[in-house]
């Protein structure tokens, strides 16, 4: 099985390869970390303390980890966390966020990388975050005596679909798996269709509430408000996670209100690093007032039309901190919603108390989005006319924003905890050694 999934790999990758080689000059992708992911060369852990190798895709899920790595500290302050990513996004980002921990990138899934990687770093469980189904990478995690783990585990409509079509082998992998903690029951229920094994599925939550920030006088929050020039009485409409054509959306609606609400600021944080020069160009062509983020920090003035405010756009172009620039709008348009993308992650905004809106388009957040509707606490909006109407109300009812983004920030507190369940279930894996130093003998 390991050799048919290499041939099948090699295959791919040659198919592949011309559209990789014009990502890396053209986008500057791809281009770092070949002996880590090609042969398995991670860092060679030399420490006898429980580990834990935590593997998260890119930026969404390097966030995600935050909190899980809290409460483990705090839990489990002897742990050793490892941490590895696929995307030289998330790699950017998981190095400065977490600063002092190993960070490295994950092998292929070739049998021969995840096999030396599992040899350097030797963890006792395997932690993939959402979901991550790579068979030589679990099945190498098993022989070396690894536990394997799959937390805010989430199946959305076409991930099941896809999968089911493959069951028979997607069984295989899931067989293997020992502990899937879930975000609802019916992604557990998803998991067990698939093979999982009934005992092995948990439902805990969704880890996403823990890691939202809730005050909007945090430090980092703070930090950036000042750094943006943000006055008082200000109403900031922080379009995030955004893809074409949602910028060009968000340009729009502002537009529209900038002239009878002198005080609408518009921040712009587009999803993908390598869109940030396109929204650029756009807000150039708009003729209106912007600025960009990486400006900030040296004090350049911002690009300015004849006869128009200063400063009333800002395109963040920097990877991370979109967290803590939720913390500054009063009202929000979650990105990635009016396109083929699935939604973002609406709940950070929601923890903030910002009014929340997003487009039709959400079926990876739709768990989430069901619990904000019914409470109402978020706004469905399909196209700029809407957004539009939706922005106007915010700021001709001051109260109505108020109470959507309270009722919001209630929903987030109310669904606390999931971390905690997560972080006592892998307390349990972890310490289950039967089997451990055998497979590690035989694998040698």
């Amino acid at each position: 099985m390991p050799y048919l999934l290499n041939f099948f790999y090699v295959l791919l990758l040659l198919v592949a390869s011309p559209w990789l080689l014009v990502s890396a000059v053209r986008k500057g992708k791809y281009r770092e970390g070949y002996a880590a992911k090609l042969l398995g060369l991670a860092p060679r852990r030399c420490s006898d303390k429980k580990c834990l190798w935590l593997h998260a895709v890119s930026v969404g899920e390097v966030n995600l980890l935050a909190p899980l790595l809290r409460e483990i500290q705090q839990r489990q302050p002897d742990w050793q966390c490892v941490i590895s990513t696929t995307t030289m996004t998330g790699m950017a980002l998981a190095r400065k966020k977490y600063a002092g921990k190993t960070v490295f990138y994950c092998p292929l899934d070739f049998s021969w990388a995840t096999a030396a990687a599992m040899r350097r770093i030797h963890p006792n469980v395997l932690v993939l975050a959402e979901l991550e189904l790579w068979p030589n990478l679990i099945g190498a995690a098993r022989r070396y005596g690894a536990r394997v783990a799959v937390v805010n585990g989430r199946l959305g409509d076409s991930s099941f679909r896809g999968y089911r079509r493959i069951r028979p082998l997607v069984a295989r992998v899931m067989r293997q798996i020992d502990l899937v903690a879930a975000q609802d029951a019916v992604g557990a229920e998803r998991f067990r269709a698939l093979g999982a094994r009934s005992e092995c599925v948990q439902v805990t939550g969704s880890m996403k509430y823990d890691g939202a920030q809730t005050d909007r006088d945090h430090p980092a929050t703070r930090r950036l408000a000042e750094l943006a020039g943000f006055e008082p009485d200000d109403v900031v409409f922080l379009a995030g996670s955004t893809q074409e054509p949602e910028e060009a959306v968000a340009l729009d609606v502002f537009r529209r209100l900038s002239r009878q609400w002198p005080r609408l600021r518009l921040v712009l944080v587009p999803r993908h690093p390598d869109r940030f020069d396109a929204v650029a160009r756009l807000l150039e062509e708009s003729g209106m007032p912007w600025q960009r983020r990486t400006e900030l920090d040296t004090g350049l003035p911002p690009a300015r039309a004849a006869d128009s405010p200063p400063g009333r756009i800002l395109l963040v172009d920097v990877v991370g901190e979109l967290g803590a620039w939720w913390g500054t709008a009063q009202i929000a348009y979650v990105g990635g919603s009016m396109g083929s993308r699935g939604g973002q992650n609406m709940i950070e905004p929601a923890g903030y108390g910002a009014a929340v809106s997003f487009g039709p388009n959400t079926w990876n957040f739709r768990d989430i989005v069901t619990a904000l509707l019914a409470r109402q606490a978020a706004v469905v909006v399909a196209d700029a006319d809407q957004l539009a109407q939706f922005v106007r109300r915010c700021l001709e009812e001051p109260d109505y924003a108020a109470a959507l983004g309270n009722r919001a920030r209630e929903q987030v507190f109310e669904q606390l905890g999931a971390t905690d369940r997560t972080v006592r279930l892998l307390a349990e894996l972890a310490s289950e050694e039967g089997g451990r130093e055998v497979a590690r003998r035989e694998a040698a």
